[in-house]
């Protein structure tokens, strides 16, 4: 029999009594043992070749989005670029029109013809900067706005109903299609 402090002998159950099946389930234990090693290991394996899939399509995103950006900003400076250079060839005509006239007011004995050959340059330019989008903004008599006036001073109003408007403009704003593109400087009446 045993004492309270010796372990179990090989082959007898807890009551001391011989375990006949003690040598099978010691066998059965010890395969399920190694079954349960070799599945994590299996497991192990399949979990490190996913982690290193998803390692290698984490970088090959990366470095495509990272392409995809470059790519992108290329573009778009070669789109200011082009844009530019497609108002510089627009506004060709008009240098060309405004040299003429310069050559022609050392010379010129008509003063009328000068005036309206410098109106006919002025008229292109305007027509020229119209059709890439330009637009000026109407701002005589138009009530104070911050968001599109600059108010160089405030005068007396004229007439009661010119109180908060604008007066005068000293230089024009402009919209570069329906975009405010630059403030009209403004005397704002009081």
């Amino acid at each position: 029999m045993q004492t309270n402090g010796q372990a179990n002998n090989a082959g007898e159950n807890e009551k001391g009594m011989p375990d006949f099946n003690a040598e099978e389930n010691i066998s059965e234990t010890s395969h399920m043992t190694n079954a349960l090693e070799v599945e994590p290991e299996e497991e192990l394996i399949k979990k490190d070749q996913q982690l290193n899939e998803m390692r290698d399509k984490y970088l090959r995103l990366q470095a495509e989005f990272d392409n995809f950006r470059k790519r992108t900003a290329k573009e778009r400076l070669e789109l200011l670029q082009t844009a530019g250079k497609e108002v510089i060839i627009s506004l060709l005509d008009v240098l060309d029109d405004s040299e003429r006239a310069a050559k022609q007011l050392s010379t010129a004995n008509d003063i009328t013809a000068l005036k309206d050959g410098v109106n006919l340059v002025f008229n292109k330019l305007k027509t020229t900067l119209q059709a890439k989008g330009l637009k000026p903004m109407e701002s005589l008599h138009a009530t104070f706005d911050t968001d599109l006036h600059d108010a160089i001073t405030e005068i007396p109003a004229p007439t009661p109903d010119l109180q908060g408007k604008v007066v005068d403009v000293l230089q024009e704003g402009y919209y570069l299609n329906d975009k405010l593109i630059r403030h009209a400087k403004v005397i704002v009446g009081k």
